[in-house]
């Protein structure tokens, strides 16, 4: 069965539920949640002028195809309150597919590996206390390598 790393984030209305609700969410129409990271709070990247966010990775065992998985996690965000107004703006809940085993997948829809993980503090964190060891399938860097070279100036608190 194959395994898949989804990040969460949110920073509107009540974050640690919205989390909560899309775990279950996800253990529900995705697969079984094996591993979960600890929260951590993050500045805001991309658009700077909002609330700060809660991120979390699930390490997450599913039987959907990865299009199958992107159209389950969109629904999800729709049935939490999400609403894409602005690129990176506030939201009660976002889930990325960072990985889906070795994986590489290049559609209109869907990127897999997620293409910015690597410069994203916020996301390496939080995955690195999952799979430290997980080899990305096109840099070739470990989740540790990537965290370790990693630019990105953000401020991430573990929670």
């Amino acid at each position: 069965m194959p395994t898949t790393y989804l990040l969460l984030g949110t920073n509107l209305g009540n974050k640690l539920n919205n989390l909560q609700q899309a775990t279950e969410r996800i253990m529900g129409r995705v697969g079984d949640v094996t591993a979960v990271s600890w929260l951590y709070q993050t500045d805001a990247w991309g658009k700077t002028n909002q609330a700060v966010f809660l991120n979390q990775v699930l390490c997450v065992n599913t039987q959907l195809s990865p299009t199958e998985l992107l159209d389950q996690i969109q629904q999800i965000e729709i049935d939490l309150g999400r609403e894409r107004h602005e690129k990176w703006g506030a939201r009660t809940i976002d889930i990325d597919i960072l990985f889906y085993d070795q994986q590489t997948v290049i559609t209109q829809r869907l990127l897999i590996p997620h293409p910015y993980l690597h410069t994203r503090r916020f996301t390496l964190m939080p995955l690195n206390d999952l799979a430290p060891n997980f080899v990305h399938p096109t840099l070739h860097k470990t989740t540790q390598q990537l965290l370790d070279e990693c630019q990105d100036p953000l401020n991430v608190t573990r929670v």
